[in-house]
């Protein structure tokens, strides 16, 4: 019995299909062997995520995306197939990222970028009741190239508007002016420049001083501190002197009145008969020098007195 050429067409396609199944079964339990499943739940936006993006532990893909689910108004449920040796452990975590103007694609793509932070050790496993393990993951740093594009441009808009309201012609001649004047203080530096010289080697010299001065400035500091120790150590004999100063000062006033009385007394009644006393003693001394001279001239008067002697014989009268 011989088989028709359709049937052994037939049977070979069947045949082909089969090999083909059988393949892609051993390729897929292979794969599943080779791959773990991990997820990441995130309530950031998770735009331009798609399965197949990309997987990357510092940058080396190490799985792709399998799944982005949306469990709620606000979060999302990411699937990630990744090979079983790449190093994540329980300090690993996830960051939602983006690449523009990269090689796979010219406005760019987003991916899933693992690295390790901390120093904690081993595998990561799935909590109680959860199916796969959970990636902890960190702000989400993706932004597409129409966002970029569109922020920047409103920056220089902003920044446009700006200048035309700073800018403005009072203002630009200001700034002119301003120059003017800078060129100005330029060349009249330039002009004073052996003066200026001067000025920086006087005063580099004056500052050689300061140091003495500072020093001695500082022996003066010093002094006052053990003047001013000394004073509040002596507080309680300076409120006494203050004290007694203070007391003596009220009794200066009868002291001054008591004086000043003395002194008129002296003046109007005193003096005057010192006075008098003084031009008698002056009159009787003159006296007595005359006196003493007419004795000494004839001492007869001693014996007859002072009147005149009798005529003698010729004398007339």
């Amino acid at each position: 019995m011989t088989i028709s050429i359709a049937n052994r067409a037939r049977l070979v396609f069947v045949v082909v299909v089969f090999l083909g199944v059988v393949a892609a079964a051993i390729w897929y339990y292979q794969s599943a062997g080779r791959h773990a499943t991990f997820q990441i739940l995130t309530e950031d936006s998770v735009s331009g995520l798609i399965a197949g993006a990309p997987v990357e532990f510092h940058g080396v893909d190490v799985g792709r995306v399998t799944e982005v689910e949306l469990t709620g108004p606000s979060s999302v449920r990411i699937l990630l197939d990744i090979e079983k040796d790449a190093p994540v452990t329980r300090a690993t975590v996830a960051t939602i990222t983006a690449r523009g103007l990269a090689t796979r694609g010219f406005t760019g793509y987003v991916y899933i970028l693992l690295e390790n932070v901390g120093n904690e050790q081993g595998p990561l496993t799935a909590a109680p009741g959860a199916r796969y393990p959970r990636i902890p993951n960190t702000p989400s740093r993706s932004v597409n190239l129409d966002t970029a594009i569109s922020q920047v441009n409103q920056n220089v808009q902003s920044l446009t508007d700006l200048l035309r309201t700073v800018l403005d012609t009072d203002t630009i001649a200001s700034i002119q002016q301003s120059v003017g004047n800078l060129q100005q203080v330029t060349q009249m530096l330039a002009q004073n420049q052996e003066k200026l010289s001067a000025i920086i080697a006087n005063t580099e010299h004056a500052s050689g001083r300061l140091g003495p001065l500072l020093d001695s400035s500082s022996d003066t500091v010093n002094a006052l501190r053990q003047v001013s120790r000394m004073l509040a150590g002596n507080q309680q004999r300076l409120d006494s002197i203050i004290a007694n100063t203070e007391q003596a000062s009220g009794r200066l006033g009868p002291l001054l009145e008591s004086s000043t009385n003395s002194a008129n007394a002296l003046q109007l009644q005193v003096l005057p008969e010192a006075y008098r006393t003084m031009a008698t003693l002056n009159q009787l001394s003159h006296s007595m020098t005359r006196l003493t001279d007419k004795i000494n001239r004839d001492p007869s008067i001693l014996v007859r007195g002072s009147a005149a002697p009798p005529l003698g014989p010729g004398e007339a009268e």
